[in-house]
Order: C-alpha cells, then sequence, then structure tokens
C-alpha cells in the first residue's frame, strides 16, 4: 500500500510528529496490557521529573529499555511534563533542597561528591536530587493510577469519542482520511522491526 501524499512532499514529517501519539492510542485502544501502558507512564514521571540530558537522566532512559512497558506512553508522559517544567520545577527544587540538607545523608553526600566521575552527574543539584526523589516516590501511584485509568478510558470513553459526529465528521475529510491510513501503515511497519 503505497503511503505517500502526492499533493503533500513533507509527509513523512507529519507522520513522524503524529506516530507517538498514534502509537499510544492504538495501544490505549488494543488489548496491549495496561500494566504495560502503565509502567510506561510511570517510567516518563521519573524521566520527565529530572532535568534532560543529566547523566542521571541518560543512565535512566538507558535503563527503561531492559524493561517491558510501552516506550510511547513513556514519551508522551516525558513531553507533557516537560511542557509543565515551568510550574513543577519550584516544587521539584523544593524537594531537592530538603533531600540534600537532610543531616543523616550529609556524610554519604559527602563520599559520593569525592568519588572519581560522579559530581559529574550533578547529584548535589536541587533539581536533579528533587526529580529523582520525587520521580521514586511518585513512581508506584503513578503506575496504580495509569493502571486504574486505561480500562476506564478502554470501557467508557473511548467509545463515546470514537462514535461521536465530530471525530465522524473529521474522519470524512480526505486529508485525514489519508493521514490515517498513513500513519496507521507507518504504526504497522514499525511494529514488525
Amino acid at each position: 500500500m503505497d503511503t505517500r501524499l502526492p499533493f503533500f512532499p513533507s509527509y513523512r514529517i507529519i507522520v513522524g510528529m503524529i506516530k507517538p501519539i498514534a502509537k499510544l492510542i492504538v495501544a490505549l485502544n488494543t488489548n496491549l496490557g495496561r500494566d504495560q501502558i502503565a509502567a510506561g507512564f510511570a517510567w516518563g514521571l521519573l524521566l520527565g521529573l529530572l532535568p534532560a540530558w543529566n547523566i542521571f537522566w541518560i543512565v535512566l532512559f538507558a535503563v527503561s529499555f531492559f524493561f517491558k512497558h510501552h516506550h510511547w506512553s513513556k514519551m508522551l508522559a516525558m513531553f507533557l511534563l516537560q511542557l509543565s517544567s515551568q510550574a513543577v520545577a519550584p516544587l521539584v527544587d523544593i524537594v531537592g533542597w530538603e533531600v540534600l540538607y537532610l543531616d543523616a545523608l550529609t556524610p554519604f553526600f559527602t563520599a559520593l561528591y569525592n568519588m572519581p566521575f560522579v559530581p559529574l552527574t550533578r547529584f548535589n543539584n536541587t533539581l536533579v536530587a528533587g526529580g529523582l526523589a520525587a520521580g521514586a516516590i511518585l513512581w508506584l501511584p503513578a503506575y496504580f493510577l495509569a493502571y486504574a485509568a486505561v480500562p476506564l478510558y478502554r470501557n467508557t470513553l473511548a467509545p463515546k469519542i470514537r462514535n461521536s459526529k465530530p471525530v465522524q465528521s473529521i474522519k470524512n475529510i480526505p486529508i485525514v482520511s489519508t493521514l490515517m491510513k498513513a500513519v496507521g501503515a507507518a504504526a504497522n511497519a514499525a511494529d514488525r522491526f
């Protein structure tokens, strides 16, 4: 099946932007295990609370691929947290300040700081320490909240959205139906690898 849009030469850019959202919608509407989707959201929360491209972030991002979860829900959660980082950062900073200035942990942090390469992780930054602590604390609640939300979405919200008049009228627009076919083909092709 040819998924190219002959009238729009940059269709791959649009498909590339829509594909993560489409894959999450497909996962939510299929029989993909809700535990995988919930784990993806929890990983996304943990990674979204850490400053991006910090060594802790890179290591946790790499480690996350060794666990079974839905990667697109992780990416969506990270993206949403990065969008709201201006609102979340003061709270994470407060948590980091409290963690870094616990008297019981001062010898531990001093020993870490004196190790080679460990200071490069910037663990003594309040945003890094707070993001790591808050992400670790909120991982299980985020998992169970997403775990409970998936069947609620599948059983109540998805059929209403799918059968609503605005969605049906949008599906009938030629460019939208062509884009939906292209995204579906791209999602199916990516799943084969």
